[in-house]
């Protein structure tokens, strides 16, 4: 399969060096030092007017802290993603119950909000206390990707796990590493987990995407 190279953005210079590096995908989220929230709608439009042919996926966070959700913030998630749709190619969201497992309820109206959109489960994964359970808990939500570092700080920390979902998923959704991706590292994690994508800023750490680096793993990758 042909592996691609997911580029996290949290603001408009992001997304301009991204494509200018030759991304394909972006997640869109807005507050990256707070992990990622939801974008703002004048963002959404404004990227998919400048960049009609750039895939947009859509980060559905509305705070920070953890991903237990009530069902009053599950209700704003629900119209997030409806006021997102008209923009987005896909959804990113994910929500947890206090134990620590897929908040399977609250993921069921999030889905249905989605409308059949691609959706990612993001990296409230990685918090999951059971991360084969909530893998096939995900499956059956019909969910087209995990975003995870294997429940560790960073991807290439988190191999193992990583190739271990792969290889239990089967095939029914893509397992994406993220967390720490970069150029010393993406073909590593590509080859490794034996999956086709990955995930990163690009930023070094600055929080603004560098599209000398987007270029640099492209690449490396043989996109």
């Amino acid at each position: 399969m042909k592996r691609l190279l997911e580029i996290c953005t949290g603001s408009l210079q992001s997304v301009e060096a991204a494509v200018k590096g030759g991304a394909e995908r972006i997640e869109l989220c807005s507050a990256l030092s707070l992990d990622g929230l939801t974008p703002s709608i004048g963002l959404l439009d404004t990227v998919r007017r400048l960049y009609p042919a750039l895939t947009i996926h859509v980060l559905i966070r509305p705070r920070e802290g953890d991903f237990v959700y009530t069902r009053q913030e599950v209700m704003v998630m629900e119209r997030d993603i409806r006021a997102a749709l008209p923009f987005a190619d896909g959804i990113v969201i994910g929500a947890l119950t206090p134990q620590g497992d897929v908040d399977m309820a609250a993921m069921e109206c999030l889905m249905r909000a989605a409308e059949g959109k691609p959706v990612t489960f993001h990296r409230a994964f990685d918090v999951c206390r059971n991360p084969l359970t909530a893998l096939e808990q995900i499956i059956s939500l019909g969910c087209r990707r995990i975003l995870t570092s294997g429940q560790a700080p960073r991807a290439e920390e988190g191999i193992g796990l990583l190739r271990r979902l792969n290889d239990l998923s089967d095939d029914r959704l893509i397992i994406m590493p993220g967390g720490g991706v970069n150029a010393q590292n993406a073909r590593r994690l590509l080859d490794e987990v034996n999956t086709c994508e990955v995930h990163g800023s690009c930023s070094g750490g600055t929080g603004v995407t560098d599209a000398a680096t987007v270029r640099q793993i492209l690449a490396d990758i043989g996109r």
